[in-house]
């Protein structure tokens, strides 16, 4: 019986610091800009692809949660903190749809099951992206109002940059799922 605790222990403390690795993964890609066509890009949505990919749906979505509460916490982990601010009043500002979205598109891109063929997953991981500009619509459309141009204001700047980081993802797949290996 011990060992079985001595197990169990080992390996949620294991979890815990598989996850506190990817939360710090996922902050130090918010603040790496990459100069981009028409905006600048950061690498966090290739990151909670990975994220997803390597640690599967269950410790994919606790880790990206975990980034979530450091944020919500004042901890400056998401893009632009602490320049625009911390904290829950930052979360809930015109990102938090996004940031919810992250949430959904790892657990998404940690549920699907991945073959050869490049096609399927570059869909499959398209899907799993796109909930992170579709909630990220949804708030910003209830933050500033729906008579604005959400989508050319939202999601527009981005999609040249996010089809090349999903790209990036599909190509690097089988090299991303060896990680599960190891958790």
């Amino acid at each position: 019986m011990q060992y079985v605790k001595n197990f169990i222990s080992t390996k949620l403390l294991k979890y815990i610091f598989i996850a506190l690795l990817g939360s710090i993964l996922l902050a130090i890609s918010s603040k790496i800009k990459i100069p981009f066509y028409p905006v600048p890009m950061t690498m966090q949505t290739l990151i909670v692809l990975f994220i997803g990919i390597a640690f599967g749906w269950k410790l994919g979505a606790a880790t990206i949660s975990l980034y979530l509460i450091e944020g919500i916490a004042g901890l400056p982990v998401f893009s632009g903190t602490p320049e625009k601010g911390i904290g829950l009043i930052y979360f809930t500002g015109p990102t938090m749809g996004y940031l919810i979205g992250f949430l959904v598109a790892g657990y998404l891109a940690g549920k699907f099951h991945y073959d050869n063929n490049l096609l399927k997953n570059f869909f499959k991981l398209t899907f799993a992206t796109s909930f992170i500009y579709f909630f990220g619509i949804l708030w910003l459309g209830s933050l500033i109002g729906w008579e604005k141009p959400i989508f050319k204001l939202g999601v527009q700047p981005f999609l040249l940059a996010e089809l090349f980081k999903i790209l990036i993802a599909t190509l690097a797949l089988k090299q991303i799922k060896k990680f599960r290996k190891f958790i």
